[in-house]
C-alpha cells in the first residue's frame, strides 16, 4: 500500500504541474501549444521559412546576376546541370560538373545540340567572389521627387557556390541565357516583398475602418459600410487594366512595383474590416469598456489598448491568410502584363515564359520556378490553417 502511494505520488505531482501552466499560460503560449500537434501546419511552417530566407539571402545564394547583365551568351536555352560526385574515371570528394560542348544540328532544324564530354571535369568552389551586389537593400525614387527611399544595404561580392570554369545553371538557363536559378530567388524575395507591402497597406486600413465602424456604430458605421461595399464590388482586372493605360512608360521598375504594391493594398482591406467591425460590436458593451470611458480614455485608446488586443489572434490569422492572396495577385496580373514587367524578376513575370508550346515541349525546366510558386501558397495556406485552429478557444483540444 504504501508502495503504490509513493508511486503515484509523482505522476500525481507531474499532472498537477501540466494544469498549473495550462491556467498561467499566456495566450500566445496556448497558441504555440496547440499549433505544435498540427503535424501539416509545422511542415509546412519549416517550408515557407526555408523559402523566406532563400528570398532574403538571394544575392548570396545566385551564382549570377539574375539581370540581363549575368547572361551566358554560350548557354542559351541551356538544360539543368546537376553537380556530380562520381563517374566512370572514378569519384571525387568535391562536386562536379563535365564539360559541355554545343552545336547546331540539321536534324534538330537547327537547334542547339548539347553534347557532353565526359573526359573534363570543372570543380564547383564554395563561397567564391562574383558579382556584386547589396545585401538587404531598397531603392525607391518615384517620379516627381514625390517619394526617395534609399537603403544602401550590405556591399558583398561573395556567392554560396560557382565553378572553376564556365558557367553553372542548376535550373537551366532561358532564352536569353539568364540563369533560371538565379532568377527563381529573386523572384521570391520580389513576390514575397509586394505581399508584405500590400498586406500592411490593408492591415492598417482594415484596423481603422473597421474599428472607427464597430466602436461607434450608427451614422459612422452606414457611412463605412458603404464605403467598404463599394470598395469589394470593384474588379481587380478591369482596374489594373484601365491603371495601365494611365502608368508612363518611364516609370521606373521600382516604381511601378511600389505602385502595384499599393493598389493591391488599397483593394484588399474589406474583408479584415469587417471582421473587425462585427468583433467590435459585441465588444463595445462590455463592462472593461465602460470603465476605460469612465476613466476618460479617448475612443482611440480604448479602441487600439482594450478592444483590438482580444482580438490579436484572429488578426494574426487573417494576415497570414491574406499573404497568398496577394502573392496570388501580384503574379496572375504579371502573368497577364497588367503588373510588374522586365527587367523586374518576379513569379508572375517568369510565368509569362510557360505560355508557348514550344517551351512545353523542349523547355520543361521553365517550369520549375512553377513549383516554388505552388509551395510557397501552400505553406502559407496551411499554416494560416493551423494558427486559425490553434487560435480558436472554443476548437477541440485536449
Amino acid at each position: 500500500m504504501v508502495d503504490q502511494t509513493l508511486s503515484g505520488a509523482p505522476a500525481k505531482n507531474a499532472d498537477q504541474k501540466s494544469r498549473e501552466a495550462y491556467f498561467t499560460a499566456s495566450q500566445a503560449q496556448l497558441v504555440w501549444a496547440r499549433f505544435k500537434k498540427n503535424r501539416s501546419a509545422m511542415v509546412a511552417g519549416g517550408v515557407l521559412i526555408a523559402i523566406i530566407l532563400m528570398g532574403l539571402f538571394a544575392p548570396f545564394l545566385s551564382p549570377y546576376d539574375p539581370t540581363i547583365a549575368g547572361r551566358d551568351k554560350d548557354y542559351q536555352n541551356g538544360a539543368p546541370q546537376i553537380p556530380m560526385f562520381c563517374d566512370h574515371n572514378g569519384c571525387s570528394v568535391r562536386p562536379f560538373l563535365h564539360t559541355l560542348e554545343r552545336t547546331r544540328s540539321i536534324k534538330t532544324n537547327f537547334r542547339w545540340v548539347t553534347s557532353v564530354n565526359t573526359e573534363k571535369r570543372r570543380y564547383v568552389t564554395f563561397l567564391p567572389s562574383g558579382w556584386e551586389y547589396r545585401l538587404f537593400s531598397f531603392q525607391l525614387d518615384l517620379p516627381g521627387d514625390a517619394l526617395d527611399i534609399d537603403i544602401p544595404g550590405i556591399k558583398m561580392t561573395t556567392h554560396l557556390f560557382g565553378i572553376e570554369e564556365g558557367g553553372i545553371h542548376i535550373f537551366g538557363t532561358d532564352h536569353g541565357g539568364k540563369d533560371i536559378f538565379s532568377r527563381t530567388l529573386h523572384a521570391i524575395y520580389t513576390s514575397l516583398a509586394v505581399g508584405t507591402i500590400g498586406v500592411f497597406i490593408s492591415f492598417v486600413l482594415a484596423l481603422i475602418i473597421g474599428g472607427a465602424s464597430g466602436y461607434f456604430g450608427g451614422v459612422t458605421d452606414g457611412v463605412l459600410q458603404m464605403i467598404t461595399d463599394a470598395v469589394r464590388t470593384v474588379p481587380a482586372i478591369p482596374l489594373f487594366m484601365a491603371l495601365a493605360a494611365f502608368v508612363p512608360d518611364e516609370w521606373s521598375s521600382e516604381a511601378r512595383f511600389f505602385f502595384i504594391s499599393i493598389i493591391l493594398g488599397f483593394i484588399g482591406w474589406p474583408t479584415l474590416a469587417r471582421r473587425v467591425r462585427t468583433h467590435l460590436l459585441t465588444e463595445r458593451n462590455q463592462e472593461y469598456v465602460l470603465a476605460a470611458k469612465l476613466c476618460g480614455a479617448s475612443p482611440g485608446h480604448i479602441i487600439g489598448r482594450h478592444l483590438l488586443p482580444s482580438f490579436t489572434s484572429y488578426i494574426i490569422v487573417d494576415l497570414v491568410i491574406s499573404f497568398p492572396y496577394m502573392v496570388l495577385s501580384e503574379t496572375a496580373l504579371s502573368f497577364i502584363g497588367l503588373g510588374l514587367k522586365e527587367p523586374v524578376n518576379s513569379l508572375g513575370v517568369m510565368l509569362q515564359n510557360v505560355t508557348s508550346a514550344d517551351v512545353l515541349l523542349n523547355y520543361q525546366w521553365y517550369f520549375i520556378p512553377v513549383v516554388f510558386f505552388v509551395g510557397m501558397v501552400l505553406a502559407f495556406v496551411f499554416v494560416g490553417d493551423g494558427l486559425r485552429d490553434a487560435a480558436d478557444p472554443y476548437s477541440d483540444h485536449k
